[in-house]
């Protein structure tokens, strides 16, 4: 399963029980699905760069939240319920691509070998090739 981000910029005066009830409800639906929530992160207030206009006015604040999911490929169509959710602002789902998790990282051939990639620092550095130059 892929891994997505879904961002979620809600209005500024949502609670945080409010809140925490669209979260769970999102991560009901992903687990319904045999999806996984893998990190929630709450940006905090932002401040916006244009006014975004809903019905009740027009808001320059927000809270950011970002939820991450491993899902199947069809979680974008299963969040348009989000569209009529009128805590939120705009949300958006970003898919991951071309990271390898888990199994599939393990069973790539050469998957190993890109731990070695990187030189390990020793504890002999070349520095001892100065001090005989003086």
């Amino acid at each position: 399963m892929p891994l997505y981000d879904c961002v979620m910029l809600l209005k500024p005066h949502v609670k945080k029980e409010s809140l925490m009830d669209l979260v769970a409800r999102v991560g009901k639906h992903v687990y319904a699905r045999n999806g996984i929530l893998t990190d929630i992160k709450s940006l905090g207030t932002v401040q916006l760069g244009y006014g975004i206009k809903k019905l009740d006015g027009r808001y320059f604040q927000g809270q950011l939240m970002q939820l991450t999911m491993m899902a199947t490929p069809n979680i974008n169509k299963e969040l348009h319920y989000l569209n009529k959710e009128d805590r939120l602002l705009r949300w958006l789902l970003v898919k991951h691509r071309d990271t390898k998790y888990g199994l599939d990282f393990f069973n790539e051939e050469g998957s190993r070998s890109e731990f070695n990639r990187f030189n390990r620092p020793t504890i002999y550095d070349d520095d001892d090739d100065a001090d005989e130059d003086d």
